[in-house]
């Protein structure tokens, strides 16, 4: 991701697409997906939901720069499942995304190149019945100030229409709001020249 590109396309909620060939039947399991750990659970609960499935393979891409994925091709032929599902997601440019391909055999053997055709197509049905969205890549900044810097720092949170995720007013305040990528230098440059104000990052969304 370049230093000028602040957004990345996911998407929006689950989706489902199925493949049909020569009796087997495939089908696509689309997630919005942000943590590793969880996959484990995803993949359990469609084998459970899919106990006489032959394969349950899977692809997902992981944060806002795309540069993290993982394939696993269940028992397949090795770069016939899980390398075609990623292929897809690459091709569609998205990310923060599993896909699981649950397969039930039809007794016909597909061959490789079948099988690439297969996995493709199904994880294509599942995408296209999704809602793709556009998100920024956003830092979140913690703010601390005095309870008579409060004018002020909401002045400067609403100029730049920062959403606040946690906030605290006491006689010690502090605000966790989010700024996306491209404004980060322009929202410091404003904090700076703010008095008795502190802030630090927190993390990248």
């Amino acid at each position: 991701m370049s230093l000028f590109e602040d957004t990345y396309l996911t998407i929006e909620a689950s989706s489902e697409g199925i493949f049909r060939d020569r009796g087997s039947k495939f089908i696509a399991y689309a997630y919005p997906f942000k943590e590793e750990s969880g996959l484990k659970d995803i993949v359990a609960e469609l084998k459970s939901r899919h106990p006489k499935a032959r394969h349950h393979c899977w692809a997902y891409r992981l944060t806002t720069d795309r540069s993290v994925f993982r394939i696993n091709d269940d028992g397949e032929p090795s770069g016939t499942a899980g390398r075609p599902i990623l292929n897809v997601l690459l091709s569609k440019d998205v990310t923060n995304i599993l896909v699981v391909v649950v397969r039930y055999f039809g007794g016909t053997l597909l061959g490789v190149p079948g099988l690439i055709h297969a996995y493709k197509m199904a994880t294509q049905e599942a995408l296209d019945s999704a809602a793709i969205v556009e998100k920024t890549v956003n830092d979140i900044y913690r703010i601390d100030f005095d309870y008579l810097q409060m004018n002020a720092v909401m002045r400067l949170v609403k100029e730049e229409n920062l959403p606040i995720l946690k906030q605290q007013f006491d006689n010690n305040c502090s605000m966790d709001v989010e700024v996306r990528k491209m404004q980060v230098n322009q929202v410091l440059q404003k904090l700076d020249k703010l008095e008795q104000i502190r802030y630090t990052y927190v993390m990248t969304l």
